[in-house]
């Protein structure tokens, strides 16, 4: 903002304590004035911002901000990622910047996130109804819809959709992230957090090791913390924990379990189904699952009936072929988010366009994403992290067999040791309302792990007023509440 000088004649002796007053009373009309001047400027320019929604069809009056529109990541590929951005409901200016990243991967943090589980509204035919456990309740949210080849994501050329990996995906989003702050330039310095969950599990690590690189060299990132939901992080100990969840849970017999155990686990199953190299060892073993776990129960929330979102297929890569040929996951809810963001005048107010293909889709046809790298893992990553002293909760729907919270619980004990982290929290419950709303422990103040009592495979989607509290505790640092 442009400073103003004065240059005046001093006055003489005998009005020198009026002026003195006068002085001082000028000085404050001209804070006052300055004030006002600097708040207007920045309102105006923050109203008039290019990506700037006026308001989405059908939503309700809301008090904050929302912006949406592209960030381009490679000017020689004309890669360009799209983002939905939902400012604080209060005092965003005091509020942690917070990016969410869904997975697949290849599935879209638009309409997982932002329009499913923890964005600020939910459709609901012509209308969208507030979401009133929104997580832009505690921050300023920040959805990106990646690889290009998601959503309204896209590229010039079909080569760009090609044999998309890990290090690529990390690469643009890290540009997105650099190239954002340039159109948000008052967001550089806050406080950064990257949460997100399943194949984010990869997503959110490798991102924030690069930006922890990057600050080596010359600090740009204020990265807090991240928080991971049923995440992959460990393919083999993730995925061949689902034997354990699903026999005490009642959904395979023992000799079932046996097989699926000593025969051929779930890692060995997916591992050759992505070589094309299926085992008629393994084919036979998971077929037997199939049938005792049955089609009519979702793997990604066994406790729902059948009428459920097909945004759980978010992690649809994770249970290639297990089921019947003819099986196709009840679209009963997620059509309201398709036939939403597939509306001209929706996509008109987000500033978005269809490039490459002919609708929104929750997961992505076009994208071919390098499905080896479910192999590699990502906990040493998440470890580098914490030795970064970057703050590390890994959470758990408990009603997820896709992801089991055993599984993600024996990685977290296995950071603890290496890094020598002691207990800080002990293992014990913690409360939403009067209610339980998991388990939780924490190690070093600086890892945590937290059960969340009833949820699926997407946290915010099936228990959403206590996914908020999680998150509000993770954001402020404290332990999750021990009492109610």
């Amino acid at each position: 903002h442009p400073s103003l000088f004065l240059f005046v004649t001093p006055p003489p002796v005998e009005s020198m304590k009026w002026a003195t007053w006068k002085s001082k009373s000028n000085t404050m009309a001209m804070a006052v004035v300055l004030l006002h001047l600097s708040y207007s400027l920045e309102v105006f320019c923050h109203s008039s911002h290019a990506d700037t929604i006026a308001a989405l069809p059908g939503q309700p009056h809301v008090g904050f901000q929302q912006f949406s529109g592209y960030v381009t990541v490679d000017d020689k590929k004309h890669k360009s990622l799209f983002y939905y951005f939902a400012e604080s409901e209060t005092d965003p200016a005091s509020k942690p910047l917070v990016l969410w990243l869904n997975g697949g991967p290849g599935c879209s943090s638009l309409g997982v996130g932002a329009f499913s589980e923890n964005g600020p509204f939910r459709p609901n035919g012509e209308f969208l109804i507030k979401n009133d456990y929104s997580w832009n309740k505690e921050a300023n949210m920040l959805y990106l819809e990646t690889p290009v080849g998601v959503g309204f994501s896209y590229a010039k050329g079909s080569s760009s959709y090609m044999t998309v990996n890990d290090e690529a995906t990390a690469r643009d989003n890290l540009v997105f992230l650099l190239r954002w702050f340039n159109k948000f330039p008052q967001y550089r310095s806050r406080d950064l957090f990257l949460t997100g969950e399943s194949y984010a599990g990869h997503y959110v690590p490798q991102l924030a090791k690069l930006m922890i690189e990057m600050n080596a060299k010359n600090k740009i990132f204020n990265l807090k913390g991240i928080a991971l939901g049923n995440p992959v992080l460990e393919y083999a100990t993730d995925f061949n924990s689902r034997a354990e969840f699903f026999w005490s849970h009642g959904l395979i017999s023992d000799s079932t379990y046996n097989m699926f155990t000593k025969v051929c686990n779930y890692s060995r199953y997916v591992s050759e189904y992505y070589r094309d190299s299926v085992s008629s060892l393994c084919s036979k073993v998971m077929g037997q699952v199939s049938r005792e776990t049955s089609k009519f129960v979702d793997k990604y929330d066994v406790t729902l009936d059948v009428c459920i979102s097909s945004v759980l297929s978010q992690s649809k890569v994770f249970c290639p072929q297990t089921q019947e040929a003819n099986e196709s996951i009840d679209v009963c809810v997620d059509d309201k988010v398709t036939n939403y963001l597939n509306r001209r005048d929706v996509q008109e107010a987000l500033h978005a366009k269809l490039v490459g293909v002919r609708k929104w889709d929750v997961c992505s046809n076009i994208l071919d994403y390098d499905m080896l790298n479910l192999e590699v893992p990502t906990l040493p990553v998440v470890g580098s992290l914490i030795r970064a002293g970057v703050r590390v909760l890994i959470y758990s729907g408990d009603q997820d067999s896709v992801i089991p919270l055993t599984g993600s619980r024996t990685l977290v004990q296995k950071l603890a040791r290496q890094f020598g982290l002691n207990t800080t929290v002990p293992y014990r419950v913690w409360f939403e309302g009067q209610q339980v709303g998991g388990w939780t422990q924490v190690y070093g103040n600086i890892l945590s792990f937290a059960t969340v009592r009833g949820a699926a495979h997407e946290v915010p989607f099936s228990q959403p007023e206590r996914s908020l509290v999680l998150f509000k505790s993770f954001l402020e640092g404290r332990p999750l509440p021990e009492v109610f």
